[in-house]
């Protein structure tokens, strides 16, 4: 197994315990994406290495940035970061965990209510 395909496994187990959060291939030549509700809440590219992830507003992603715990997503809103394959676990589950629910909290109200329920404890 290489380290790509081993970090993709990571973000699948995040986002692939989270409710309602869906597997997709929205683009061709190898991007993985999860989605909440038929929005994105990350993506795994064919070449840059990382996951992209949203965060609440472009000033978080700023500040994740200039510590160093990120870099500006490419193609992406200046709002989403590129979380790197040598992110610890927690950290990597701590972010696609707040993209997953500020993405989950965009949604119409009938979108959310659809969903099943966010695990309190499980809230970023």
């Amino acid at each position: 197994m290489t380290a790509a395909s081993a970090f993709r496994d990571r973000v699948n187990a995040v986002a692939g315990a989270l409710p309602g959060a869906e597997f997709t291939h929205p683009f061709d030549g190898g991007h993985d994406a999860w989605t909440v509700g038929g929005k994105m809440f990350t993506c795994i590219g064919a070449v840059t290495p990382g996951v992209a992830v949203k965060t609440p507003d472009v000033e978080t992603a700023q500040m994740l940035i200039e510590a160093g715990a990120a870099a500006r997503a490419p193609y992406f809103h200046r709002s989403w970061v590129q979380v790197p394959e040598d992110a610890s676990d927690d950290e990597l589950a701590h972010r696609i965990a707040v993209s997953y629910d500020t993405v989950r909290a965009g949604l119409t109200k009938k979108a959310q209510a659809a969903l099943p329920p966010r695990d309190a404890e499980g809230a970023a």
